[in-house]
């Protein structure tokens, strides 16, 4: 749960709405082919939780009020890396702060995987 305070109250967003906001920016992204694959963590949190788990290759924090995000990504053979992870890093934080109202103090991108279109 990852909650922002404003003179008014409270407000609380459930870090599963977070890691699917998050994905879905990012699998639309020019040269991501898919998210990457959950850690031995995640998969055990997910096979005790059943489907109330993390979004595959995601993971975000609150860290002083503000956010912390981790993804894991695939992307296709023959792109430019650095020029992709730009763009995920801009868009991805672009969406969250417009969807939330919160900040994004860092976004930090792994990419695990090279696949090529057969």
């Amino acid at each position: 749960m990852i909650t922002s305070y404003t003179p008014q109250g409270a407000v609380s967003i459930t870090g599963e709405y977070f890691n699917q906001l998050v994905a879905e920016v990012a699998k639309r992204c020019y040269g991501v082919t898919a998210m990457g694959d959950d850690t031995t963590a995640q998969q055990l949190k997910g096979l005790v939780l059943g489907g109330a788990h993390a979004e595959k290759g995601v993971h975000v924090e609150q860290r002083d009020g503000q956010l912390a995000i981790q993804l894991r990504i695939k992307v296709s053979y023959g792109l430019n890396i650095a020029t992709i992870v730009r763009a995920i890093t801009h868009k991805v934080k672009d969406e969250v702060e417009h969807a939330t109202g919160l900040k994004v103090c860092r976004i930090d991108v792994r990419v695990e995987d090279i696949l090529s279109a057969e």
